[in-house]
Order: structure tokens, then sequence, then C-alpha cells
């Protein structure tokens, strides 16, 4: 079983920056896959990142050169830096954790993260 407790979410002005984490509380190996997730009203839950290591991360095209994705896999944390912020940004963010070998899939509760002046 794992526990995802998220934190840094808030209010902030376009062009903004944030900083998003997520502790996980569990049994996690380092090359299991942590990441950010995002969701606004009446739409489906969107990917914003993931990192499975410094070298193997995902974004999604809409914040690529905005949002750094990384982990500390000593900490089981994965933050999320979020800069130039748009108010197409504002959603509630998640973090997820995905094991391998079939060993789970987590979701943390959410960390409204509003974009406005």
């Amino acid at each position: 079983q794992v526990q995802l407790v998220e934190s840094g979410g808030g209010l902030v002005q376009p062009g903004g920056s944030l900083r998003l984490s997520c502790a996980a509380f569990g049994s996690i190996l380092s090359r299991d896959t942590m990441g950010w997730y995002r969701q606004t009203p009446g739409n489906q839950r969107e990917l914003v990142a993931t990192i499975r290591s410094a070298e193997s991360t995902v974004y999604a095209d809409s914040v690529k050169g905005r949002f750094t994705i990384s982990r500390d896999n000593a900490k089981n944390t994965v933050d999320l830096q979020m800069n130039s912020l748009k108010p197409e940004d504002t959603a509630v963010y998640y973090c997820r954790v995905t094991l391998r070998f079939g060993r789970g899939d987590y979701w943390g509760s959410g960390t409204q993260v509003t974009v406005s002046s």
C-alpha cells in the first residue's frame, strides 16, 4: 500500500511560479513511475509530466519548457516546478505513482492550482 501526500498548490498570478511536492509513503522502487496529472471541471484527468529517472521524463506539450519534474528517490518525493504559469494551467493537480510488476497504481487526493490576476 502506498499513500501520497501533495502540497504546494495555491493562487498565483499569470507569469508566476509554483512548486508542487508529493511525498510517497510505502514501498517505492527507484524505477517506479511517479508523475503529476491535472483535471478541470467537466474534463478528464490529463497527464502533465511523469518521471522514471532523470533520463526518462515525459511532458505534455502544453507544459514543455515551463514545467520541470524531478524526484528524490531517497525521500520518495516527486516535485513539479511550474514557471510562466497561465490561466489555462488552473486545475486540481494529482500525484500518481505506478508501481512496476503489477504492484499497484496510486493517486493522491489532489491540490488546487489557480492562476488568476
